[in-house]
């Protein structure tokens, strides 16, 4: 009696180590393995998968600024090599732009059509223009005494445009957001202390400005009064962002924010409130390809997603990926 009361006693003893050891084990979990696992937060969001529509080249070159143009090309930068390229719907592509030393990485579409770019320059200094097709040539605006580097932009329907001043770093929030008016003269400062201001986009309605800090990891959102306005109590955080780091962003015909998230190869979608509802994959991400996915593009009149990406040193070059969504894009501005 007393031996088996010594056995159970060992095993209950030996059950208790057991489960104290499990409990003291990390274990793996393959749901966070890879370069760029999926935040737990966002990991269920509804998904999908882009396929790579074209290979833009084999080079180790960022891309970025996509946008289309009045015909239906898509327009994006070759930003290791300062050229502004032009893909046609039947996957022909062209230079628009090569001016080195500019260093585009913002397309935005002017209601008349006309091409706008931003470029980051030296970093200390950058410019924005018009890319004349015709021409092949960059036409600088608003240029002021106060040197900017620009890095994204967005037209309002009055035929203004904000851009992001890409300046400073977590430590040091340089950076900010200012409006050009229609004159492309005139410019006012929206907000000011950002960790480099990056992406851009307005809501359908105008009313609200959203901006990436790629320095902080945020998601701002700024209510307008009017161009020039913030509503009192018109600025708030959104989104912190989890890992790299958001980068250029769209917005579709509902309100909802695409932010390209550059380092993960994917594009997270947003609530017009900042809530998480979906997110595009890009192929490889798991085996750290295709993680450079710095800009996208929402085809107008269409659910289609365009994302320009750059393998980086992973040597698969920079390409086109295409996904659909659940919402069309909104229309182009018109005069």
């Amino acid at each position: 009696m007393k031996r088996r009361r010594a056995l159970a006693t060992i095993g209950l003893l030996t059950l208790a180590a057991e489960s104290a050891a499990s409990t003291l084990a990390l274990r793996r979990d393959p749901r966070m393995a890879g370069p760029v696992p999926v935040p737990s937060a966002e990991r269920d969001l509804s998904t999908a998968v882009a396929e790579k529509w074209f290979t833009v080249t084999d080079q180790n070159s960022p891309l970025e600024g996509a946008a289309f143009d009045h015909d239906g090309n898509l327009l994006f930068c070759d930003v290791g090599a300062s050229r502004v390229l032009r893909l046609t719907a039947d996957k022909k592509l062209s230079v628009l732009l090569d001016q080195p030393g500019l260093n585009a990485g913002g397309i935005a579409i002017h209601a008349d059509g006309r091409i706008f770019a931003a470029g980051t320059g030296d970093k200390q200094r950058g410019a924005l223009g018009v890319v004349d097709p015709a021409s092949h040539t960059f036409h600088e605006v608003a240029r002021t005494s106060t040197p900017y580097v620009p890095n994204d932009l967005v037209f309002d329907r009055y035929g203004g445009f904000y851009f992001t001043d890409f300046k400073g770093s977590a430590l040091d929030p340089l950076g900010g957001v200012y409006y050009v008016a229609p004159d492309m003269r005139t410019v006012t400062p929206i907000a000011r202390n950002l960790a480099l201001a990056n992406g851009i986009a307005l809501s359908p309605d105008g009313d609200t400005l959203w901006v990436t800090e790629f320095g902080q990891n945020r998601l701002l959102r700024i209510q307008l009064n009017n161009p020039t306005t913030v509503a009192y109590l018109g600025v708030a955080v959104a989104y912190y962002f989890i890992g790299p780091a958001p980068d250029s962003m769209r917005v579709d015909a509902e309100g909802n924010v695409y932010v390209a998230m550059t380092g993960q190869g994917r594009v997270l979608v947003l609530s017009p409130g900042g809530i998480p509802i979906a997110q595009i994959l890009l192929p490889g991400r798991e085996t750290g390809h295709n993680l450079q996915s710095a800009s996208l593009a929402l085809k107008p009149g269409t659910n289609e997603v365009y994302i320009v990406a750059s393998d980086g040193a992973g040597g698969q070059g920079g390409a086109v990926f295409r996904a659909t969504t659940f919402v069309t894009a909104p229309p182009f501005l018109t005069p």
